[in-house]
């Protein structure tokens, strides 16, 4: 973890309060939580709003998937395929996939090219063929394995042809390139705080004012009336914490990541001359340290 998200977490582990109670500690949890949420939101373009915390990456796209499917098919029973790109985490591809086996959903793999980049013309094509029974799009901001990064806001932009939802998971890209929610044009966006710095069991969920979600856990609606449960104050804080550091001065990091990235890269080849390198060779086509 980073030095500034432990602090910021043994700050608050002393204090106990609950984030949903009316009394003066519950209130200062309030505050906390809040404050953090702004921090959250500006590190990736977003309203505070929009933020709904979780407890992780996997919850996060769990809820992306199955809430967004749910109130989809709710509102219109024809909408069950879900576009996925064959390359996502497998807390997405799970997802969909008891979708399809559970809840009457159609599972959809988009094929990707040699890099790992999904094929626009295959995604335009599958919702071409009948728009009308898709309930979502999801394509990873970038791949978690070999670092290719996705057109996202094309994807976005195709989809919102047909006034089709997009979800990305960008776990692995938050703290790593620039990304931005309200200029990349997706309505729900994933990433999770150990990634960044920040402490285990604590993530978020972004999404647009108006998405359409049903709930998967009830209980006191504590986010949005979308995610029930007790927030983890200290825990939310030092996801805050983290995500803020993380984006900071992107561009220097990036660029001493890359170089450092690059002269690996070089000296395996010179020694392994044969060696295969995945993911998008292009400047800028892939993560930093990837």
């Amino acid at each position: 973890m980073l030095p500034e998200a432990i602090a910021a977490m043994i700050a608050e582990l002393g204090v106990v309060g609950n984030a949903s109670s009316l009394h003066s500690s519950g209130r200062r949890a309030r505050r906390v939580v809040e404050e953090s949420r702004e921090l959250i939101a500006a590190a990736v373009g977003a309203r505070p709003s929009e933020v709904v915390l979780t407890a992780g990456g996997t919850e996060s796209h769990n809820l992306a998937a199955k809430a967004t499917t749910a109130a989809r098919r709710a509102a219109d029973a024809r909408r069950r395929r879900i576009l996925v790109s064959a390359v996502e985490h497998h807390a997405v591809l799970d997802s969909v996939q008891w979708l399809a086996e559970h809840a009457g959903a159609q599972a959809v793999w988009l094929p990707v090219d040699r890099w790992g980049r999904v094929d626009l013309d295959a995604l335009r094509a599958e919702i071409e063929a009948d728009p009308a029974s898709v309930a979502m799009v999801s394509v990873m901001w970038a791949n978690n394995e070999v670092g290719t990064i996705q057109p996202v806001a094309q994807i976005a932009a195709l989809a919102h042809e047909h006034g089709i939802p997009v979800h990305t998971d960008a776990v692995q890209a938050v703290g790593q390139v620039p990304v931005d929610f309200a200029a990349c044009g997706v309505d729900l966006l994933t990433f999770t705080g150990h990634k960044l710095g920040g402490p285990l069991g604590v993530g978020a969920l972004v999404a647009v004012r108006g998405a359409a979600l049903t709930p998967l856990l009830h209980g006191g609606g504590q986010e949005r009336q979308v995610r029930s449960g007790t927030l983890d104050g200290p825990a939310v804080r030092g996801f805050a914490v983290a995500t803020d550091v993380a984006v900071s001065d992107l561009d220097a990091k990036a660029r001493r990541v890359t170089l450092l990235r690059d002269a690996l890269v070089d000296g395996v080849r010179e020694q392994v001359p044969d060696v295969v390198l995945h993911g998008d060779p292009t400047p800028g086509g892939r993560l930093p340290g990837n």
